[in-house]
Parts: C-alpha cells; sequence; structure tokens
C-alpha cells in the first residue's frame, strides 16, 4: 500500500493493518522454516510496509501532540 494511502487513514486502522502485516510476516517465516515454497522478496516487501506503516503513525502521533517529528 502505497503512503499516500495509509496518510487517509485513521489510527485505528493504522493498527488494525499493522496486525495484518505482522500476521503476514509471521506466516512468511513459519513457511520457510516448515520448508515450504516462499518467495524470498515477500519478506522485503512486507518489512518495508510495516515500516512505511510505524513511520505514519509516527507521524500522525507527532502531528496530535504538535511535536515536530
Amino acid at each position: 500500500m502505497k503512503a499516500k494511502e495509509l496518510r487517509g487513514k485513521s489510527a485505528t486502522e493504522l493498527g488494525a493493518e499493522l496486525l495484518g502485516l505482522r500476521k503476514e510476516q509471521f506466516a512468511l517465516r513459519l513457511q520457510r522454516a516448515t520448508g515450504q515454497a516462499v518467495k524470498p522478496d515477500q519478506f522485503s516487501k512486507v518489512r518495508r510496509s510495516i515500516a512505511r506503516l510505524k513511520t505514519i503513525q509516527r507521524e500522525l502521533k507527532a502531528g496530535a501532540t504538535g511535536e515536530k517529528a
């Protein structure tokens, strides 16, 4: 998901999205550990999506408190 799309979501929606990405990341690790075929590029895509989401959450939190990010 693009950062522009994420910025339009509320804090609860962002939290739910983060939870989904964490579950996906866990499922990928579990598949790799059990020897199932996993696309290696998916690990980095999910990791970057999580980082992007957490950055936007931090921006929203800093904006709500009036601090500089």
